[in-house]
């Protein structure tokens, strides 16, 4: 007899068992936050299938408000919630919740207070103050253990002013409260992130030991459908297990389908401070402890919210229900009782049965034959000891790209990468010998071209024994997942490689230091990290182009490479700067050596097509463990240290110093106060003349801004308008100059010179600034009825050099505004003469460092006097800076020079003492 009918029908029958023949049950799980790393476990179980697996569908939703899970599960709108400890109020209030497993083992509430300089904690500094718990009216809420924290440490609930929470910590960052509750989990961060000094106030210090996140559901739920309560419960507690050894994935997994609203950093500090809560090692996921749950209801009671002694039956779900075994007991009993007549039934009727039964065999075996050959799934029956094919469908032989003769002489896994053959042997040992029914796995196979490609494999037993001469076989069925792979390969490679350089990105490089860390700390070896800028790199870029600037990058990340070890990591951060991690050290003596043979490699020419480039690096070097144990310490001091460098005259390299953090803290400290400085009036502007050397008139002034700190005095621009550039301060300061300056040109051309022209110089970022042109200064100077002639906006060449679309349009305004535009410190940078052709041009300030040295046959002077020419031939005015002595001032006027700037006409000085130097400049005419 054929017996091949019947093996398709059986192999087809399993195929069809892999998917599900009963639509997945629609379920809800309503958190009691926002979507974070707090409800991982719950995504793990979702996003690996576990859910789907115990024939679940869940959705997942967070919550506007801390009540709404309990409000939703009572009311039915979800089946499933997370809540705190506060569950045990609602059971006792008549509302039937019932918790199915503790997630975290401690509570993460905790009450943060702002550090007070040179005194220890207090609390009791709280009476009469604002405190973020949540008002009376609103009820306890998620403070209740916090309240009863206060009133052990003696700080009764009318002794302060209770406050709404608003989940924001920057009240608390900027004074607006006393105190806050929050999750050790989460605001802490945000409080390092921000440089905030802060106490941490726990109730576990006193003994008060609430339990934090609860799976919880209601008694309608576990009536009516007991097992899947069950199936939930597992499934969830399963994802957990996988969340919580899996903490970069599942950050990951949050990202990518849940919320960005935290960045990744953010989410696996939360990943780490969870571990201490939920205590996977220690306990097992889900456990709960009655006694546990009787001392919270204790501390309940001593605030008045629960009777003393009350018992809470039912609150807690009993996963081992012996009710129901025995109930299912008695059902069983039933049904084998209806077997033993169904048995008796059936025999009489057997006969019968055979001859339909045959009937339909007949007539299906070519509709199970169709069904095999057109799967989309690649088939095929192999013998399970000596791995020949037996028999396999279209789609198999297409995705492994061979025709059947040649498959048939071949044995199964003939074609598998040889690092994937051990694993599945193995798996089917388990197999063959029947501890294990079916598995499934993800191998490389080879096709004809030599190319590899990814399969998913899943293999099934066949009882074929009886028909096959002994030997058992197995269904192999496959997929092709090559373009998955190939798309996860691709975004593990953006996500954790620099496109360019081809080197670890921050990711990465963060990746690998964590590493190497654990290894030093376990083999007692020291690491260094070197941060590497290389200078003058952003002349290059302005100069030759971006293109001619990454192909000096690929060639800079290739000779870095060079100086160091394979196992020492090269990255790139972005822009041109690099780390090397210098791992496994014995000794720092070769550090420097390392440094020294990086900067000299950097320093040969770089070949860019036709041009050659020259760069320099800067380097800063930190050691650990001398300098810092914390990774981020450790980069922070790095970048410290290459700014020592770049300071010290760049091309060099500096060692972390102590007093580099604090120089550190001084510039940050500098711009913190440097951030009210403007609505503290602290900001004064200063103006220089700028005289015109044939008449030794004063036509125009040069507005410089001033800062009085309240406490360090004048500060000179010099500190401060690096830290307002790098903080963006310089927009808001820039705005205040322009108001100022406007204010002062409408006064001195009204009532002393109607000609007069203020300069203003505007930052590159300013500037470069894209969406924002100059339309709030033309409205402001309608108001008060001043032409744009009445201003010059001073602009550095670099700026030209790289002039995108926005400076062109920033520039064309400003002339059809009326707004002159003066080239400062001409001469010092690429100067190149096409832009000033291409650009109205107006005034070109010849720097100081040429107007220094003039004398009557220096190179100085010719230099100069070239300059003047050629402005005038292009029609433009001369402003030479720097101007200090008479013979100084007689050269450049005999050179041409149309104006000069500089201490022998004055230094900067007040509004109201120039003020006075111009009216007694036109009192004498």
């Amino acid at each position: 007899m054929n017996y091949l009918p019947y093996r398709l029908a059986a192999l087809l029958l399993l195929a069809l068992a892999c998917t599900p023949a009963t639509a997945l049950e629609r379920v809800t799980l309503q958190l009691k936050h926002t979507h974070q790393f707090q409800f991982a476990g719950y995504y793990a179980a979702l996003e690996q299938g576990f859910y789907r697996e115990a024939g679940l569908d869940v959705r997942i939703l967070d919550a506007s408000d801390s009540s709404q899970a309990e409000r939703d599960v009572v009311s039915g709108k979800a089946e499933y919630g997370v809540g705190s400890s506060s569950l045990l109020l609602a059971r006792l209030s008549g509302r039937p919740v019932v918790v199915l497993g503790v997630i975290l083992q401690h509570s993460a509430f905790a009450l943060a207070t702002p550090q007070v300089p040179g005194q220890p904690p207090d609390l009791q500094r709280l009476r009469g103050q604002r405190v973020m718990l949540g008002t009376q009216a609103s009820g306890m809420g998620n403070a209740d253990e916090l309240l009863a924290y206060l009133v052990k440490q003696g700080v009764p609930a009318d002794s302060y002013e209770r406050l709404e929470p608003s989940y924001d910590p920057r009240d608390l960052i900027d004074g607006r409260i006393a105190a806050m509750g929050v999750y050790t989990t989460n605001e802490p961060d945000v409080f390092d992130r921000a440089g905030f000094a802060y106490d941490l106030h726990t109730p576990r210090s006193v003994g008060i030991d609430f339990y934090g996140d609860n799976l919880f559901t209601s008694e309608r739920e576990l009536a009516a459908n007991p097992a899947r309560v069950r199936a939930f419960r597992a499934a969830s507690l399963r994802g957990w297990q996988w969340a919580m050894s899996h903490h970069e994935e599942t950050v990951d997994l949050i990202l990518n389908k849940y919320s960005r609203r935290n960045d990744r950093e953010h989410l696996l500090y939360e990943a780490r401070q969870m571990v201490a809560l939920v205590q996977p090692v220690l306990v097992e996921i889900g456990y709960m402890n009655p006694e546990r749950w009787r001392h919270i209801a204790d501390v309940y009671a001593s605030l008045g919210m629960l009777p003393a002694g009350v018992r809470f039956d039912g609150f807690l779900y009993d996963p081992d229900n012996r009710k129901t075994a025995l109930w299912l007991y008695r059902v069983l009993g039933a049904v084998l009782v209806l077997v033993v007549v169904a048995g008796a039934v059936h025999f009489s009727l057997l006969a019968r049965e055979r001859r339909r039964s045959r009937a339909a065999i007949r007539q299906g075996e070519q509709r199970f034959r169709t069904m095999f050959e057109a799967s989309p799934l690649g088939m095929a029956l192999v013998d399970s000891n000596t791995y020949a094919y037996r028999d396999v469908n279209a789609r198999y032989l297409e995705i492994l790209g061979r025709p059947l003769a040649e498959l048939h002489s071949q044995k199964w896994l003939d074609l598998a990468h040889p690092d994937d053959i051990a694993q599945c042997k193995a798996q089917m040992g388990q197999l063959t010998a029947g501890r294990i029914g079916a598995f499934k796995s993800t191998i490389r196979v080879f096709r004809p071209d030599g190319v590899l490609a990814w399969i998913d494999m899943s293999v099934t037993a066949i009882d074929t024994v009886a028909e096959a001469g002994g030997h058992p076989h197995h269904l192999c069925m496959i997929e092709d997942v090559t373009a998955d792979k190939q798309r996860e390969a691709l975004i593990w490679q953006q996500a954790n490689f620099d496109p360019l350089t081809q080197l670890p990105n921050r990711r990465m490089l963060l990746d690998r230091l964590k590493t190497d860390v654990i290894r030093a700390q376990r083999d007692r070896t020291r690491l260094a990290i070197l941060f590497i800028d290389l200078d003058h790199f952003k002349e290059v870029n302005d100069t030759l182009g971006h293109q001619h600037g990454d192909i000096l990058l690929v060639d800079a990340a290739r000779r870095i490479g060079a100086c160091v070890r394979k196992s020492d990591t090269v990255a790139r951060l972005g822009g041109d700067e690099f780390t090397v991690v210098l791992s496994e050290l014995d000794s720092t003596d070769r550090v420097a050596h390392i440094a020294q043979q990086i900067i000299d490699s950097l320093r040969a020419p770089f070949a860019l097509g036709q041009e050659q480039a020259f760069v320099s690096a800067s380097i800063g070097i930190t050691l650990y463990p001398d300098d810092a144990l914390d990774i981020d310490d450790l980069l922070k001091h790095a970048d410290q240290a290459m700014y020592a460098a770049k300071n010290a005259g760049r091309n060099r390299y500096a060692y972390f110093t102590p007093a580099l953090q604090v120089a550190a803290l001084n510039r940050m400290r500098l711009t913190n106060d440097l951030r009210g400085a403007v609505k503290g009036q602290q900001l004064a502007l200063y103006f220089q003349p700028i005289v015109h050397l044939a008449t030794g008139r004063i036509h125009k002034a040069e507005a410089l801004v001033r800062w009085q700190h309240p406490l360090r005095g004048m500060v000179s621009p010099c500190e401060f308008i690096p830290l307002a550039e790098a903080s963006g301060l310089i927009l808001e300061i820039g705005q205040w100059v322009f108001h100022e300056a406007a204010g002062w040109a409408q006064r001195w051309r009204a009532e002393v010179d109607q000609a007069f022209q203020i300069s203003i110089n505007q930052s590159p970022l300013e500037f470069q600034r894209e969406g924002v042109g100059y339309d709030d200064w033309l409205r402001h100077l309608r108001t008060l009825g001043l032409p744009g002639q009445a201003l010059v906006v001073e602009i550095t060449e670099g700026l030209l050099l790289d002039a995108n679309t926005t400076v062109s349009d920033k520039l064309l305004q400003l002339r059809d505004a009326g707004i002159q535009v003066a080239l400062d410190d001409f001469g010092t940078g690429y100067s190149s003469l096409s832009y000033l052709k291409k650009f109205d041009i107006d005034y070109l300030k010849i720097d100081k460092s040429f107007t220094r040295n003039l004398a009557p046959s220096s190179s100085d002077m010719a230099l100069s006097e070239a300059i003047i020419v050629m402005a005038h031939k292009l029609g433009l005015k001369v402003i030479a800076e720097g101007v200090e002595t008479p013979e100084q001032r007689d050269l450049l006027a005999h050179a041409g020079c149309d104006y000069g700037q500089g201490y022998l006409f004055a230094k900067p000085m007040p509004a109201t003492d120039f003020d006075a130097l111009l009216r007694a400049q036109a009192d004498q005419s």
